[in-house]
């Protein structure tokens, strides 16, 4: 008889209650357990339940009317693991920086292997250190499957046939391609990838590799065909030498910048070769691009305490934007 969801998705928090009681050691509230789980108050008591009687026993403590529940580890555990509790803090950073663009899933999965590790890792502490600021980010739990998909077809060079919706189309487009690299900016997962021909289809050469935004994938299929990753191929070159994750044809900006926008700026690499030119009232900033959409919005993010001196042509683009932008007011 096939295995109800409902009976999957209780397995499944039984495990993570375990990993998270035993692994941690910490001490854990009835309802934040509930939360995290997503599920009732009275589905974790039958859990702590059933863990208590088949496997180890978990101390309940009450502070007021809450309870919190926690599993006394042994002092001493066998076996060895060469990372250092500093070490395990830094992964404890990175997952927690990151978190928002795993999905519920994988966010799950990533806090058992870490809390496996710092099992090991004696006097590894850090995990309420860190977290991330979510309002406005995106939810990539409808796409875990797809990123699961992906990350194997990367790891066996596998084409895939995806279905993909631009937001200014109506329909998805679906065709072939060969994934390259998954990366993140500015909290989106985008995929690098190239374009493999249609079966039957003798077509090999394209005008340009596709940039996805993974949100907008909708359907992931790996294809029985193999693919040879470029030997050329260089995401640092590629992506990281240029102000934009658009890749269009490079060109110089110029910006005079005052006020907060100044600082701002000032604290941050738009291109490798940036300079900075210290003025009385503020700064001249100069920098490499290849995306003049993302150039105009990152300027008009500053209103009134930035000004672009070239080049010209960009010049006229924010001109008709702010333009554009006063209309709608009137």
């Amino acid at each position: 008889m096939p295995r109800k969801k409902s009976d999957k998705t209780y397995g499944e928090n039984l495990i993570w209650l375990f990993a998270e009681l035993y692994f941690t050691g910490r001490r854990r509230s009835l309802v934040d357990l509930a939360k995290e789980m997503d599920c009732s108050k009275q589905t974790v008591i039958r859990m702590v339940d059933h863990i208590s009687r088949a496997y180890v026993p978990i101390e309940e403590t009450k502070d007021g009317r809450k309870s919190y529940y926690h599993i006394q580890r042994p002092e001493k555990l066998p076996g060895a693991l060469s990372m250092s509790p500093s070490e395990m803090v830094m992964l404890q950073m990175c997952l927690a920086f990151t978190r928002h663009l795993l999905g519920k899933d994988l966010l799950m999965e990533s806090e058992r292997a870490i809390q496996k590790s710092s099992t090991l890792a004696a006097g590894a502490t850090g995990a309420d250190l860190f977290d991330a600021f979510l309002p406005g980010t995106i939810d990539y739990t409808p796409r875990q499957q797809d990123i699961r998909v992906l990350m194997k077809a990367m790891e066996e060079k596998t084409v895939c046939k995806i279905t993909y919706k631009n937001p200014m189309e109506s329909r998805g487009k679906t065709f072939y391609i060969k994934p390259y690299k998954l990366f993140a900016h500015n909290n989106a997962l985008y995929l690098h990838a190239g374009m493999a021909r249609y079966p039957g289809s003798k077509k090999t050469e394209f005008e340009f590799d596709p940039l996805l935004a993974v949100h907008r994938l909708k359907a992931v299929e790996p294809t029985d065909r193999k693919f040879v990753f470029p030997k050329t191929y260089n995401f640092e070159k590629h992506f990281n030498q240029a102000f934009g994750v658009i890749k269009q044809e490079t060109f110089q900006v110029e910006v005079s910048l005052t006020g907060y926008a100044a600082a701002f700026a000032e604290e941050r690499r738009l291109s490798p070769d940036q300079k900075i030119e210290q003025k009385r009232d503020g700064i001249v900033l100069t920098f490499t691009a290849s995306s003049e959409p993302e150039v105009v919005s990152w300027v008009m993010s500053f209103g009134a305490e930035v000004k672009v001196l070239s080049p010209d042509w960009l010049v006229e683009e924010v001109k008709v934007a702010a333009e554009n932008i006063r209309k709608r007011y009137q």
